[in-house]
């Protein structure tokens, strides 16, 4: 926000300029820039051009004689040689003398140019630091009897020497978006009188006659939506002539950054700027029916705008919270002629014909025009006050203060009416917070007492009240929405004793941090994989349309009705098309030996009791879309294949101590209501990861295998070139069934340890992994490791049967196992494996 320092001096008596920047940094306030507006012109004066010659040789400069006032031109006139050609004989223009120095730097001294000496030189608008327009001379509006040579350019142009700051405010001060809110700041911060000047009641100053507030005028009010619009005014206002602003309000408005029209709209932007109390003035001649209502808007009406665009408004959607409602602004027959908050129509605009205009002046709700500003993508200056909220009991002062700006242009006609409309419904009042000095000094690591607390808070407009010993009620002005909590005052405390007034002190919190259960695992995980020899990678949860369907899924999914390109617009429902895409792009620049894991979320096809319970907003941790996060590994080597996936599997499973989960190649979980395993895998090389036991029993949590080969064509794999593997794990059911191991170190034993062999024929329909849950089950605590190191099929063994040969470590953490204890754990493992799988042990 532009701030004039003249503006400011209004409200209080600031000192220097410059002194008020760290005074604001320290209010939160921060200045950004400094512009110095006028500086450098004190010796730059009005000339007129008396003389216009060419220069022999010359086509791009001229010789120019000006008089620039007594005391600074010779008999003959003042010469000057001049590139600009945009101006004549006769004409006015800046002069800078020999000697001045501008704002930009630049000195002037006396230079001779084919032979002529010039003796300064005249000024462009850029020059000057007064525009962008470099092109050619500033050339002063009026004949040349309008100011007489010599004339300070300052003073024949209007101009003030001011300092300008560019205030960052944040979007917690909604008090600081006009001027009277930072000079209040600021005021209160240096110990000065701040006060806000009291317009006169604008009927009786401006000769208005009529019925008191809340009667029938000469417009009417309805408000049939009012949390949408909790307090409307309306005031009449006649005998208005449409001419430009005061050269004071037009020069502080530019300042400010903002550009001036007339003096209606100039009087209105004036106030906004000064009060932060946005109005609107609409030609009373042009509202249909002399009404104003503010109603939620009706879907297919539209609203041309002031900017001259046709904007289409919404209705309230289904579910609280959702509220998309647009506050229209509509006349006596129902017509929307603008957006509440946001901007005006062009319907009922301004023009040079107006003598009666209608002043709305009102409070909107904030989250309704920042919704609406949002969706509309129009942010204009009055929905920035309004979204972060105005001041409702500062609407009389704002309509004043414009009546009495734009007394000053408007013509001895200028009439207010003696009533006007308010519909207050529901619009809030100050609010009460009680503050503990304690908990305030323990928070600021002050010493603060209740009066020191209530001098801190009185100048910027808190009234304090001590209830009992320790306890304030602060009564909250209606200026400060922002202000709801105890801690928000503790931060205006704060911010006027100076956070630089505080000890330091350095916080050292009982625990540094740490990482959950879900952190752990991922990470182990995350290494697990790392060791294998795969690189970790990233793909987009956004795929094309038809990539479900190349793995074999069916076309259902969550589409995005605004995607930012077509290949990116659905959900994935499982990441290999995204890892095969990463195989093909590393494939395609020679990158063979290739192995990829990711871990992240997958977007299952919500359904419908799902999106019903959602609807209902009655958990807030339930949506309408189903994340769940998965790791996937693809292994894309040359002797990488179903088995790799395994291998993969089972490193994962030793290192999260997983015993309870097989392999299962049966249909019955290929698939389900909300999810999908084994789409995509061959469907004799690939398997399901299943719980074997627990209250998850049967529960599918992954797949393994390989990816079927028209899969891995389908999304530009060389399939030819050798088996690809594959392995996803639903993290989330992974957890529930991992058990929680200590992190503590366990010791290692110093003990050796003991090996042996176990060959067993196995029928061909028990999966080898659940011999080896048995053979772990069996050994007991003392089992060390235990692994598959061979599988044979000949002739020589029963038909429907296979060999499958296990390589056990037994160690104890106290003591060396005599050969009697391992021959028990031998027996045990063989009667084990044979009772429960109708195995037989090889000789």
């Amino acid at each position: 926000m532009r701030v004039p320092h003249s503006w400011l001096r209004d409200f209080a008596d600031f000192g220097d300029a410059r002194s008020l920047v760290s005074v604001l940094d320290e209010l939160g306030l921060v200045v950004e820039a400094v512009e110095e507006v006028g500086a450098g012109l004190s010796e730059v004066v009005v000339a007129r051009v008396t003389e216009i010659t060419p220069i022999r040789g010359a086509d791009r400069i001229r010789r120019v004689l000006v008089d620039g006032g007594p005391g600074l031109t010779p008999p003959d006139g003042l010469q000057i040689v001049c590139g600009a050609w945009n101006f004549e004989e006769g004409e006015l223009v800046p002069l800078a003398p020999v000697g001045t120095v501008l704002p930009n730097g630049m000195q002037i001294g006396r230079r001779t140019m084919r032979g002529i000496t010039s003796e300064g030189m005249l000024c462009s608008g850029k020059e000057l630091g007064l525009s962008d327009d470099g092109a050619g001379l500033l050339v002063l509006a009026g004949d040349a009897t309008s100011f007489a040579p010599g004339t300070p350019i300052l003073e024949a142009l209007g101009i003030e020497q001011d300092t300008v700051f560019d205030i960052a405010v944040e979007a917690n001060r909604p008090d600081a978006l006009c001027i009277a809110g930072i000079a209040r700041d600021a005021a209160a911060k240096l110990g000065l009188e701040f006060s806000i000047p009291d317009p006169p009641d604008p009927a009786q100053a401006f000769g208005g006659t009529g019925p008191v507030v809340g009667q029938p005028t000469e417009i009417a009010v309805e408000v049939p939506d009012p949390d949408l619009c909790p307090r409307f005014t309306a005031r009449v206002v006649t005998g208005i002539r449409v001419a430009p602003s005061p050269a004071k309000i037009a020069r502080r408005l530019v300042l400010a950054g903002m550009r001036p029209l007339n003096n209606v709209v100039d009087a209105s932007n004036y106030v906004m700027l000064e009060l932060g109390q946005p109005t609107h003035p609409y030609d009373l001649d042009r509202i249909a029916g002399a009404t104003l209502r503010a109603r939620a808007g009706v879907p297919g009406e539209k609203v041309l705008t002031l900017d001259g665009v046709e904007r289409p408004v919404t209705a309230k959607s289904v579910g609280p919270g959702d509220d998309l409602r647009d506050c229209l602004i509509c006349d006596g027959e129902d017509n929307p002629i603008g957006i509440g908050g946001v901007m005006g129509g062009a319907s009922t605009e301004v023009t040079a014909s107006t003598t009666r205009l209608a002043l709305e002046a009102a409070y909107f709700n904030p989250m309704s025009i920042a919704r609406t500003s949002m969706r509309f993508g129009l942010r204009t200056e009055a929905s920035v006050r309004f979204e972060r909220g105005c001041d409702p009991m500062g609407i009389e002062r704002a309509v004043s203060r414009f009546c009495e700006v734009l007394s000053e242009t408007a013509g001895p006609d200028l009439l207010v009416s003696g009533g006007w409309v308010d519909v207050s419904q529901g619009a809030p009042g100050p609010s009460t917070v009680t503050v503990r000095t304690e908990r305030l000094n323990r928070v600021l690591g002050s010493d603060l007492d209740a009066d020191q607390i209530a001098r801190y808070l009185a100048p910027i407009g808190f009234a304090t009240t001590a209830s009992r010993t320790g306890l304030l009620e602060v009564e909250v002005p209606t200026f400060r929405p922002d202000v709801a909590r105890e801690i928000d005052v503790v931060e205006e405390v704060a911010r006027h004793h100076g956070y630089q007034s505080f000890r330091r002190t350095l916080r050292r919190p009982s625990q540094v941090g740490g990482i959950d259960h879900r952190q752990r695992m991922r990470r182990t995980i995350r290494a697990a994989f790392t060791h294998t020899g795969a690189h970790e990678s990233w793909t987009a949860s956004l795929i094309a349309p038809g990539d479900h369907e190349k793995m074999g899924l069916d076309a259902a999914g969550i589409h995005l009705s605004n995607p930012l390109t077509p290949d990116e617009s659905v959900l994935r429902r499982s990441m290999m098309p995204g890892l095969a895409r990463a195989v093909a792009f590393n494939q395609n620049r020679r990158q063979t030996n290739l192995r990829l894991f990711e871990i992240g979320n997958v977007f299952p096809v919500p359904d419908e009791q799902r999106i019903a319970k959602a609807m209902e907003h009655k958990d807030p941790s339930l949506s309408v879309v189903d994340e769940r996060e998965l790791v996937s590994l693809v292994l894309a080597g040359p002797l990488d294949d179903a088995r790799s996936a395994a291998a993969a599997w089972n490193a994962i499973a030793d290192q999260m101590g997983v015993t309870d989960v097989g392999m299962s190649a049966g249909r019955e979980h290929r698939s389900g209501s909300d999810w999908t395993w084994g789409s995509g895998l061959h469907p004799t090389r690939s398997a399901v990861l299943v719980v074997t036991s627990g209250a998850n029993k049967d529960a599918a949590i992954g797949d393994l295998g390989e990816i079927d080969p028209e899969v891995l064509s389908a999304f530009g794999v060389d399939a030819t070139r050798g088996r690809t593997g594959w392995l996803t794990v639903d993290l989330g059911l992974l957890l529930d069934v991992a058990p929680h191991r200590s992190d503590q170190m366990q010791a290692v034993s110093r003990y050796p340890s003991t090996d042996f062999d176990l060959a067993f024929l196995v029928p061909d329909d028990v999966p080898a992994d659940r011999v080896e849950r048995t053979l772990r089950s069996a050994g007991g605590a003392l089992l060390e490791r235990v692994w598959l190191f061979d599988v044979f099929r000949g002739p020589d063994l029963p038909v429907g049967e296979r060999s499958l040969a296990y390589r056990l470590r037994f160690c104890a953490p106290d003591r060396t196992l005599t050969d009697v204890e391992v021959a028990e754990l031998r027996s045990a493992c063989i009667k084990e494996v044979e009772s429960v799988h109708g195995a037989k042990i090889r000789s």
